[in-house]
Parts: structure tokens; C-alpha cells; sequence
């Protein structure tokens, strides 16, 4: 399938997406859009019983986050420092397969005659249900419900109930439930985004278990080394013929039942998956028919229910309402609920750029975390938020590694992107040289420290990695001749622009680092001195640093132009020539797929928010009218051929009061996936995209800001709306905030008491006295 747009529209419903028809032309699509996970377990939307469709129009993808395989990655010219190992997440086992024969007819969906037919992924039970009729080439007619869950309170486990029912006959019906070893990895070609390099099979079989309704693989990765079991466990109701089969890495189990006309033949499937990741190898076979067997014990109702109350919490929490915008309410129930699908909950996992639902950017995670996903689970379930933390703390030891590659004799530098911890950018202009992905982790230690006072995660995590992350700033930067802190050859968010000096981002983000690592510092000494001096002696501190961090701090250059009073993105950007967007035609977009780098770099044009973005995550420290100039000047110069550009662009315009501008920027980043605008979504979602959206609500258009730990509103209306609705957790309260025309309604939903700001106004609230602030 070419990466051109297919725009594929589903019913409006705000709780679910439903599609009514078998169409091979938006299957890929499809795909992805009803792919289901936890967090851990991804399968995407495709049938149970596979697909005979066109070529290139299917990737029948499971996958499990954090569980990878390794290359080496070969560089034709060869430079000291350099990634040298990728790691991709592998394409694992199907084992949601289940093949159904009429006599001796298998069911497809493009044979014979579809009736009837509805797919519909539910947000609020978690439940992907299918439900069709069809006339077999030979006649016979038959009706199939099938309920599919990727359970989010057993990691491990997914399971499926499915159902067929004869209507005009009478007579042999065969399920064969299926795991298929014999799968790999699609392949990247020339487009960066879209998947792995490597060729081939990346899993080798080390054994097989087969029973009447039990089978397994047990497979090891070549070159990483781990082991993964993948096992099923299938159940029949009633009396059925069993036998077994198996073809290589592909095992079958068939189960020939005598059916009869009306009466529903139901075959209940629980598979899992358990890599020597979690746990030691000699576990993983037993663990897995421990779970199936619990799993068979409890039945796939119980799963259904625990999955309804486990969804019930979390819209209770992080729900976002908005009444006046069909379309949009979808749109954002359906990326929050994707991304809770997408995050890894158990601290060794984080969340990937395409989450579990394809292959996009081989599995890796980066900045996008930070900046774009913390935010909206720290404020909707602020656990989740730890988790993400705490995969960063087990990745320091690594981060400490990279620093000395990169000749920091101290401190740490974290990956660009990775998965278990290594550098896995190739290409280090717009990898390794993105520095700022320290400033950035150090951001969202502070926002929750600030958020929930865990006084826990900073003394045994979080100041740790924000001091040693601090160091790599002191290593980089020098002072110039006129005293100023500078920081050369980098590259700031914006990826058509590179190897800079002073980007302003990067170089504000640094301030920012150095002063809360500063601040860390002073609060240890004063309040948990026996913790300081563990840390300062695991880092091996010296007497010193942290005045130092503040020197630099406070003499950091910081780009301004007084002529255009704007802040330019770095020290070359605005003598460069302008890119000539006049001339430029709507298929070379993205520029990144039609020019060479170089030719981008030479020219004043950004792919995404850069000190517009500076201009939200540091908002105190720009004035409306600095806010107002930098906006002006760099939407003019901005392609947003990224993703995630699109809803820094609100969020600033609605606080400088551009809000047609501000609703338009929205809604490109509210259904981008949905609708498809950037072309690529069947090969997973936009995770970061998705939490921008969330922003947009909280942080454009009721004005969000949380200062120093101080919550602030200044909400507006779009006037194509009649009231919007969210929660925010801070310091063990639930805040509900209610804008309607006129009027924000504050309410605590749990907590005593909590104080902040609305329009500049102090706001005091209690439990049971709500308040309603009007103009």
C-alpha cells in the first residue's frame, strides 16, 4: 500500500468506532485503528481467520513492548562514537488465529456473499466485537459474533469467545485454533518511519507442546538472546472431534463438531505471551499454563467484566468530555483510549512512538514520552506517570555508558531512541545530537515531583538521574568571550534544522535542568542529608557542582533579536535563506522523503515546534507579546510535517488569542489518526500526537499551566462547542474543570481542599463546595 492518505469514515459514536462494511481498500488502515493492547500485548485489528486479500494491503502484526531483537548496524564510512547495535520489537507469534470450515468450505469473508457485517472497538469495556452473515459459495449460511480483550489486569494474557451459528443447515463445522511461529518484521524500504531494516526471521524454535486444547511455542531471538512462550488454550463447548496437526513453526488444533441448524457452536480462545525479559527461562512454560488455566477457570465473561470496571476507573479519572463536536469527542476517546493500550505499566517498559499497533520507528521510544504522553497520564493517573519515571532510572546505568562514548568524563546522556537502554539512532544529526532529550526527562522529573510530592521517587530515583543528567550540560557547553554559557552543535526539536549553535530550546531547557539539579542539590543537603551523601558518593559528587550548575545557569545565551524581537531558533537560523514554500508542490511534502538533508538544513524552514514549544513548557519566562512575535514568525516558516507540531501551534495560539487559528491546529492533532491526514497510520498510531490532543484541551484551551508547582487556568469557549470537561490530579486531589459559555466550574472530586489561580485570581476549594467563576 503506497503512503498516500485514505481517509476512512466511521460512524460518529463518542464511546466506540464502528465500521459496516468488508473493505480490502482501508484494511490496513483498519488495522491499526482496531488494534488492541495493554500496554504490553499488541494485536492489531486483523481477523480471526487471516485475510486472502490484494498484496501490501495487510500486516498481520503482534507485538510486545520492550521485547526486541538486535543488529549491528554497518556504516559504510565508519566514525569513533557511533550507535552500533539497533534493536527493533519483533513481529511475534499469532496465536489469535482461528480458521473455520463449513463441510468443506473455510469461511472468507471475500468468498461467497457477506451479508451482513459490523466491527466495533469499545472504549468503555475494552471489547473488540464483530458480528456478521455470510453465504458460503455453496449456500450455506451462517452467522459469527466474536469478542476479542487484551486484558489490562493480567499483562501476560489475551483471549477471544467465538461464536458460529448455522442458519439454513445442518451438519460438520471445524474450528482450528492456530499459533503461527513463522512470522517476521516488515521492512522499511526508503521510508524511515515505516519499519526495520532487517530481513528474514529474527526467532528460531527451541520447542513445541501440543495437547487437545493446549499448544506452545517456546522460540529464541538470534541475536538478543531472549526466550519467549507463546501458548494457547482453547475451549469447546460441547461435544467435539480433536486433532492435531503441525506444519514447521505453524500448530493447529481442529475441533469437528456435528452442528445443528440454529443452534450456536462457541469455541472460547486464551493465548499469552511470557519472555525471559520478566522472567528466568526455566518459568516461562509453567507461568504460561498457570495463567490459561486461571483464565479457563474464571471464563471469558469474568475477563470481560474485570476489563468493564478496570475502564470504568480510568474514564472516571482521565475522561474528557466536550459537547458540540461529535466528531472530536470520538476523536479524543478514541486516543486516549489508545494510548492507555499503548503504555507499559511495569517500569521496564515506556511507550513507543506507534505504541503495540505497527511496526513505525521499530518499536523505540523517545522525547515523545516526556514532553508529549507524561503530561496527560501525570494529570489523568499519575501512576502510570511513576512507571514511565522508573524505566528511566533502570536505564541510567546506560546513559552513564553513552556519556563517556561521547567523551563526558561525568554524568549521564540518555538515547534519542531506544528501547532497553542503548543509542539506536543511525543518524546522528538528528539523534545524538538531540541533547535536549536530558533537559527533557529532567522536565518531567520536575512536573512530578511538583504534581504528587513523591518524596520516594526523588530520593531514590529522580534526583539521581537529574544530577547526573545536569553534569552532561557543564561537559558540552563553554563560556564565550563575553562570559555567556553557549552550547554548540546541536540539534533542537526541530529536525529540519541541525548541528546548530545555541539552539534556543535546547539551550533554555539546559537553564532550566541546571537550575532544578541546583535546587535538587540544596533541598537534599538541607532536608535528607544521609540521602545527599549516599547519591553525591554513588555519582561521586564533588564539593562545588551544583554552584557551578547555577553559574552556568545563570550566563546561559539565549538567543534574542531586537530588531524582529523574536527569539531566533538558533545563532544562524534567520541569516539563512528562506525555503520557497511558493514553489514547493503539495506531493513533496513531507520534505524529508523528497531532499536531501543537507538542502533542508541550508534553509530557514522548521518541520515542527521548537521555540514555540520552548515558549509552552517554559511559559513564566515569556511575556504575551514575546509569545505573540515568535508565534507570527515561525508559523510562517513551519511545514508540520511532523505530528507533533501541530498541537504546540494550538495550544500557543489559543494564549495569544488566535482561536480560529487555535481550533484548526486541533483538530489536524484530534484526528489525525482517525482520518488519516498524515498517510502513514496503517503502519500504527501517533502516540505523541494523541496526548497532544489531551494538551490542547487542558493546556490550550482552558490555559493550563502548572508554574513551580502552582496551578493556573485561563480558560476559553471555542465557540464551535457548548461546554468542555476534564480532570486533573495534583497532590492527591481530582480536580474537575467545567467551561461553558461564560463560565468554569471547579469541583473536587477527591481531596480536602486545593488551591489555585483562574484569570490571575486566587482560587480556594473545598470538597463540598464547588466554585463557579463567571465574566
Amino acid at each position: 500500500m503506497s503512503s498516500d492518505s485514505f481517509k476512512h469514515t466511521y460512524p460518529l459514536d463518542p464511546w466506540c468506532i464502528r465500521e459496516t462494511a468488508f473493505d480490502t481498500a482501508s484494511h490496513f488502515l483498519d488495522e491499526t485503528l482496531f488494534a488492541l493492547g495493554n500496554g504490553y500485548i499488541g494485536l492489531r485489528g486483523t481477523h480471526e481467520e487471516g485475510y486472502s486479500g490484494p498484496k501490501g494491503t495487510s500486516l498481520d502484526g503482534t507485538y510486545l513492548n520492550g521485547f526486541y531483537e538486535s543488529e549491528s548496524i554497518h556504516y559504510p564510512e565508519n566514525a569513533y562514537g557511533l550507535a552500533r547495535t539497533n534493536q527493533f520489537m519483533l513481529n511475534v507469534p499469532n496465536a489469535k488465529g482461528i480458521a473455520l470450515w463449513l463441510e468443506d468450505e473455510r469461511f472468507d469473508p471475500l468468498q461467497g456473499t457477506l451479508d451482513s457485517y459490523e466491527r466495533v472497538l469499545d472504549f468503555r469495556t475494552g471489547l473488540l466485537r464483530r458480528t456478521l452473515e455470510w453465504t458460503s459459495p455453496q449456500g450455506r449460511k451462517i452467522s459469527i459474533s466474536s469478542r476479542r480483550l487484551v486484558s489490562f489486569t493480567e499483562k501476560h494474557l489475551f483471549a477471544i469467545e467465538y461464536d458460529v451459528t448455522p442458519l439454513n443447515f445442518s451438519g460438520a463445522i471445524t474450528l482450528v485454533s492456530t499459533i503461527n511461529g513463522a512470522v517476521k518484521n516488515l521492512e522499511a524500504g526508503d521510508d524511515p518511519r515505516v519499519g526495520s531494516a532487517i530481513s528474514g526471521r529474527s526467532l528460531v524454535l527451541a520447542d513445541i507442546e501440543q495437547a487437545p486444547h493446549f499448544s506452545a511455542l517456546a522460540q529464541r531471538t538470534v541475536n538478543s538472546g531472549f526466550m519467549l512462550v507463546t501458548a494457547a488454550q482453547t475451549d469447546v463447548r460441547g461435544v467435539a472431534e480433536v486433532a492435531l496437526a503441525r506444519n514447521g513453526e505453524y500448530l493447529e488444533q481442529s475441533y469437528r463438531i456435528a452442528a445443528i441448524q440454529n443452534e450456536t457452536v462457541r469455541l472460547t480462545k486464551y493465548g499469552c505471551y511470557f519472555t525471559s525479559r520478566d522472567y528466568p527461562e526455566s518459568e516461562l512454560m509453567a507461568r504460561a499454563k498457570a495463567t490459561l488455566a486461571i483464565a479457563s477457570s474464571s471464563g471469558f465473561r469474568a475477563l470481560a467484566a474485570e476489563q468493564e470496571r478496570y475502564l470504568a476507573d480510568f474514564w472516571r479519572h482521565a475522561d474528557v468530555e466536550i459537547a458540540g463536536d461529535d466528531a472530536l469527542q470520538q476523536g479524543m476517546h478514541f486516543n486516549q483510549y489508545h494510548l492507555l493500550q499503548s503504555v507499559g505499566r511495569d517500569g521496564k517498559t515506556n511507550i513507543s512512538a506507534k505504541g503495540v499497533t505497527g511496526e513505525g520507528y521499530e518499536g523505540h521510544y523517545f522525547w515523545d514520552t516526556e514532553i508529549y504522553i507524561f503530561p496527560f497520564f501525570l494529570y489523568s493517573k499519575p501512576e502510570i506517570a511513576r512507571k514511565l519515571l522508573e524505566y528511566r532510572y533502570a536505564g541510567l546505568p546506560l546513559a552513564r555508558e553513552r556519556a563517556r562514548q561521547m567523551a563526558h568524563a561525568k554524568g549521564a546522556l540518555y538515547p534519542w531512541r531506544t528501547i532497553a537502554g542503548v543509542e539506536c539512532s543511525a543518524y546522528y544529526p538528528a539523534g545524538t545530537a538531540q541533547y535536549h532529550i536530558n533537559a527533557d526527562i529532567a522536565y518531567s522529573i520536575k512536573l512530578y515531583i511538583e504534581a504528587t510530592n513523591d518524596e520516594e521517587y526523588l530520593l531514590n530515583c529522580g534526583a539521581e538521574i537529574v544530577m547526573e543528567t545536569a553534569r552532561i550540560w557543564m561537559g558540552l557547553g563553554h563560556y564565550d568571550r563575553q562570559g555567556r554559557y553557549c552550547i554548540n552543535e546541536v540539534t533542537g526539536p526541530d529536525e529540519y534544522t541541525a548541528l546548530v549553535n545555541n539552539n534556543y530550546y535546547t539551550n533554555a531547557m539546559a537553564k532550566m535542568h541546571l537550575e532544578f539539579a541546583a535546587s535538587i542539590a540544596e533541598r537534599l543537603q538541607r532536608e535528607w542529608p544521609e540521602h545527599f551523601q549516599r547519591i553525591a558518593k554513588a555519582v561521586m559528587l564533588e564539593a562545588g557542582e551544583s554552584e557551578q550548575w547555577r553559574h552556568a545557569a545563570a550566563h546561559m545565551h539565549l538567543p534574542y533579536d531586537a530588531a524582529l524581537q523574536i527569539h531566533p531558533q538558533d545563532d544562524s537560523f534567520l541569516d539563512k535563506k528562506a525555503w520557497d514554500f511558493a514553489s514547493t508542490p503539495k506531493e513533496n511534502y513531507p520534505l524529508l522523503l523528497h531532499y536531501h538533508p543537507l538542502v533542508i538544513y541550508r534553509h530557514q524552514v522548521c518541520k515542527q515546534a521548537d521555540v514555540v514549544l520552548a515558549l509552552l513548557l517554559l511559559s513564566d519566562q515569556f511575556s504575551l507579546d514575546d509569545k505573540r512575535r515568535d508565534f507570527d514568525y515561525y508559523e510562517a516558516v513551519t511545514t508540520h510535517d511532523s505530528s507533533l507540531s501541530s498541537c504546540i501551534f494550538s495550544i500557543i495560539a489559543s494564549e495569544v488569542g488566535y482561536h480560529d487559528k487555535a481550533y484548526a491546529y486541533f483538530m489536524e492533532t484530534a484526528r489525525l489518526d482517525l482520518d488519516n491526514t498524515h498517510g502513514n497510520t496503517h503502519y500504527g498510531v501517533h502516540t505523541a500526537a494523541m496526548a497532544g490532543t489531551w494538551m490542547g484541551v487542558a493546556y490550550g484551551f482552558a490555559g493550563m499551566r502548572v508554574v513551580d508547582g502552582d496551578l493556573r487556568f485561563a480558560p476559553v469557549l471555542p465557540k464551535q462547542w457548548t461546554h468542555y470537561q476534564f480532570n486533573v490530579h495534583l497532590r492527591d486531589c481530582l480536580l474537575q474543570v467545567r467551561v461553558e459559555q461564560g463560565c468554569t466550574t471547579y469541583r473536587l472530586l477527591q481531596g480536602a481542599a486545593l488551591a489555585f489561580s483562574h484569570q490571575g485570581q486566587r482560587v480556594a476549594l473545598t470538597v463540598n463546595s464547588p466554585v463557579k467563576e463567571c465574566q
